[in-house]
């Protein structure tokens, strides 16, 4: 009599045929996760470094403005000093000269 569940235990023989078919994925390295997140985060940098720089110009061309702004302003400021100057040094001259005009009146009366 023969033992028909020894014909259903699968020999060693059997067993390597269907795993050499098989086709062996191979999982992305950690090494290569670590680098793929790496360069994500350098790309988020870089992106946030632009927008800084963009902003950084922005700024600088309103600092540009303004400076210009303010030297106009200094300009003008010099010029009305200027002429300010001129009108005490007239006035000076003028109060002088009606005070020496005073003096002689008061030695003719």
């Amino acid at each position: 009599m023969r033992d028909e569940t020894a014909s259903l235990i699968p020999s060693p023989e059997a067993e390597s045929t269907p795993a050499q078919d098989a086709q062996i994925l191979a999982f992305p390295d950690a090494g290569e996760r670590r680098l793929r997140l790496a360069l994500r985060r350098l790309d988020d940098a870089l992106e946030e470094q632009r927008a800084a720089v963009a902003e950084f110009r922005a700024q600088i061309a309103s600092l540009n403005t303004a400076m210009t702004g303010l030297g106009q302003s200094a300009e003008t400021l010099k010029t009305n000093l200027a002429a300010a100057a001129e009108d005490t040094a007239r006035a000076q001259a003028e109060a002088l000269r009606l005070q020496a005009t005073a003096e002689a009146m008061s030695r003719l009366a």
